[in-house]
């Protein structure tokens, strides 16, 4: 079992969405049973409340169901984790501070890195405070991400 978990600030927006989306493609794929995800916030600004609704308006557009609640990323989240992917450099720079050792750290990325056509270091853009076309833009960086990384992990793996 591959154990995934997005995170963006608060876990409402971007990181629901990524899991959303990566959830869609992973059940699309017939890989449930390989391949584990969640989602988490670096803040704790949101700690148990639903995805944003303008996040899940635009997800449910496109079939995808954004389920859970906000939850704040713990140290001890690594133990359970082989990919702790994060929205920006923002969120990887927390997350870093958060490392207990080399194996913490190998755990990271960010999830436009796995999109060769993302510049490496690029960030997914927090739609929180704008319209709504900022929810439909990170619904496609999401799923071109994710694309990408279940290409890498079905590769890994000879899935």
């Amino acid at each position: 079992m591959v154990r995934i978990c997005f995170v963006c600030l608060g876990n409402i927006c971007r990181s629901p969405t990524a899991e959303g989306v990566m959830q869609h493609l992973v059940e699309a794929a017939a890989l449930t049973e390989h391949i584990e995800l969640d989602s988490a916030g670096t803040g704790a600004y949101h700690v148990g409340e639903r995805p944003d609704r303008r996040s899940a308006a635009a997800a449910r557009q496109r079939g995808i169901e954004l389920k859970g609640r906000a939850r704040q990323f713990e140290a001890s989240d690594f133990d359970e984790f082989d990919y702790v992917v994060a929205m920006d450099a923002s969120n990887l720079k927390d997350l870093t501070g958060l490392c207990r050792s080399a194996g913490d750290r190998a755990r990271l990325s960010l999830l436009r890195d796995f999109d060769p056509d993302s510049p490496k270091g690029s960030s997914v853009p927090d739609p929180y405070y704008g319209g709504p076309g900022g929810f439909d833009e990170v619904l496609d960086i999401c799923d071109a991400g994710c694309r990408h990384l279940l290409a890498l992990l079905r590769r890994e793996n000879g899935w």
